[in-house]
């Protein structure tokens, strides 16, 4: 079976929206703002852009029967919102293509959006010392927490069972501690919410650390992460309260929260990444649709793209206890006076 082949998992996602006037449609000239925002997560400024982004990529149309860029664009957007390839009732109207087409076209606009063209410009992490400084006070002047410029987390995102007879990825691999497959997908976010790093490749994978020799830059991780010099993490067993250790815990509580924030963003934005959907890809391919889909939430936050109205409550990874590392250096000078 293709790759791009998966059954219908979704058709609640047009709940509320007004039916097309008509079984042919144009969704940028016919549908209200909101309602497009609703099917496709982008606004129609930003899915010009879109298109503008991947159309150098995408094989041009050299005959009417094939299928316009828009289109194509538009399907794509349609299975990352939904996750799924068949059309909403009543609304394939605005899309009027095939389930093999839709699926053609998931895989052109996902490898278009792959490109590092794309891919390097629109998930970047600070390259020097300005950009790392910018980071650090959007970080302190939104939390007063000198010295981060990130928080770090890993979310799953479910795939059906991998082919048993790769030696170098086995299918056993991708079974999580829950007990179902998975990519264990990294990200780290700003204060904004913006995804400056993401790693959805293999089990195992690592993202480049070549920055993380600077002393005076921090990333914020949960107790499943060891401490590092550039990596805080709480201070485990839970310390006793008034202490600079107990302010240090509630203060990385709080601002640690963002990541899973924009976890279930991501997630709520972009459902084919929900647990319930389960992508039916290879890892190798699956990966590359994460990464598209951390393009496009990028692109909603620097476009000041609304939520979801029914953004669902996304149940991130429960904390996996570490051990005890030296906090104590930057504890007691961060925060023995607060």
């Amino acid at each position: 079976m293709d790759d791009f082949i998966m059954q219908n998992i979704l058709n609640e996602d047009v709940e509320g929206l007004e039916p097309p006037s008509r079984r042919t449609g144009n969704p940028l000239t016919e549908l209200p703002e909101k309602q497009f925002i609703k099917l496709f997560r982008v606004n129609k400024r930003l899915f010009n852009y879109i298109v503008s982004l991947v159309e150098p990529y995408m094989r041009p149309k050299r005959r009417s029967t094939d299928i316009a860029v828009n289109t194509r664009v538009l399907a794509a957007l349609r299975f990352y919102a939904g996750g799924s390839y068949q059309a909403d009732v009543g609304y394939n109207a605005y899309i009027g293509v095939s389930q093999q087409s839709v699926s053609q076209s998931v895989r052109e606009v996902t490898e278009a959006l792959n490109r590092p063209e794309i891919l390097n410009t629109v998930i970047k992490f600070p390259r020097n010392f300005q950009e790392l400084h910018t980071k650090r006070i959007q970080f302190y002047n939104d939390f007063g927490f000198a010295g981060v410029i990130g928080c770090i987390d890993c979310t799953h995102i479910a795939i059906v069972p991998p082919p048993k007879n790769n030696p170098l990825l086995p299918e056993k691999a991708f079974v999580n501690r829950k007990g179902f497959h998975s990519i264990n997908c990294q990200l780290i976010c700003d204060s904004r919410l913006k995804i400056m790093n993401v790693v959805a490749s293999y089990p195992g994978s690592t993202h480049d650390s070549f920055i993380w020799r600077n002393l005076d830059f921090f990333l914020l991780g949960d107790s499943g992460y060891p401490l590092r010099s550039w990596l805080l993490t709480p201070v485990r067993p839970e310390p006793q309260e008034n202490t600079s250790e107990y302010r240090f815990n509630i203060q990385h509580k709080r601002v640690r929260s963002l990541v899973e924030r924009c976890n279930g963003l991501l997630k709520g934005r972009f459902r084919c990444c929900l647990k319930d959907r389960v992508l039916r890809y290879r890892p190798e391919v699956a990966g590359k649709i994460i990464n598209a889909c951390v393009v496009l939430h990028n692109l909603c936050i620097e476009n000041n793209i609304p939520p979801p109205e029914d953004l669902e409550e996304i149940n991130i990874r429960d904390e996996l206890v570490a051990g005890r590392g030296n906090w104590v250096r930057v504890i007691c000078v961060r925060f023995r006076n607060n």
